[in-house]
């Protein structure tokens, strides 16, 4: 991309799904797109047709790595560190939802480390490479993407006093509270990083055709079935283009946003002291853990 400043943009999830849109859409941007998945094979096939449809002389590449080990969220962090010295978008798009209690290596349920402790804990690990990127851009131009759902509207606050839910598991449970802390980290994170010109935002894609939900139980996958008519992953994909590339993304941090349009969540959501909450047991849970 001979005179012109690449951008890049880390997408977690991006083997499959709403993941790939977004990579692929970013690479015919010319962005230098990372992508980060978990299956080898769906990995493999992702980062080829990634590459073929980028601009010309975009750059692509494509790690492996598995976010319900938080190992494995430090050594992925180290890896994209080695290929660029600039992140301007992280999107957290990998998550995911089990139809039983699934205890992960870590000691922690799987539903919540691979969408909240695994982007968390990314996230603090590429602060410093973030902090960088955005002293020599614009401001307002680095940014922080969640993807949440609206079914944080079904979890009406936080179980503080078991984050894992291990005393009070259910599938649909496990991943309400999950899109909820989403949506919370993001308005605390938006409010730390806010001095660093760094804004943060999450959305919601809707129901989408994807292998989302590949591991739930009957019961959700009928509900993801259901959905799944006429919302291509390339639709919400356009809403995550659209918050890492748009003016309007680039301004006041904290939001929730559905169809590239801002929406407002639950007010559960809204709930900065929760949200401040959430971010020290998250350190908590990690420091625990040795991270």
């Amino acid at each position: 991309m001979t005179g012109v400043e690449v951008r890049t943009a880390v997408v977690t999830g991006a083997s499959a799904g709403i993941g790939k849109a977004t990579a692929i859409a970013l690479a015919r941007l010319g962005w230098h797109v990372i992508g980060v998945g978990r299956d080898p094979a769906r990995s493999a096939a992702a980062e080829v047709e990634i590459r073929a449809a980028a601009a010309p002389g975009a750059r692509v590449d494509f790690l492996r790595a598995d976010f319900t080990r938080m190992s494995e969220v430090r050594r992925v962090a180290r890896e994209i560190e080695a290929l660029t010295p600039t992140i301007d978008a992280l999107i957290h798009n990998a998550g995911g939802v089990r139809d039983r209690l699934v205890v992960t290596d870590d000691g922690t349920e799987a539903t919540f480390a691979a969408n909240h402790l695994a982007p968390f804990l990314l996230t603090r690990e590429l602060m410093p490479l973030l902090k960088a990127t955005a002293e020599v851009r614009p401001p307002g131009t680095v940014r922080v993407i969640s993807v949440s759902s609206t079914g944080h509207e079904y979890c009406r606050g936080m179980n503080w006093d078991d984050l894992n839910l291990f005393d009070h598991f259910s599938t649909g449970g496990a991943y309400c509270q999950a899109k909820l802390a989403n949506i919370l980290f993001t308005r605390e994170l938006a409010r730390r990083v806010a001095p660093d010109s760094i804004v943060a935002q999450c959305m919601h894609p809707g129901v989408v055709d994807s292998n989302f939900a590949s591991h739930a139980d009957e019961v959700m996958r009928r509900h993801i079935m259901e959905g799944q008519k006429g919302l291509p992953p390339e639709h919400p994909a356009e809403t995550l283009v659209f918050l890492a590339t748009s003016p309007e993304a680039g301004r006041d941090g904290g939001r929730y946003f559905h169809d590239g349009k801002e929406v407002r969540p639950a007010p559960q959501a809204l709930d900065d002291a929760a949200a401040r909450r959430l971010w020290e047991e998250s350190e908590k849970l990690l420091g625990k853990l040795g991270f």
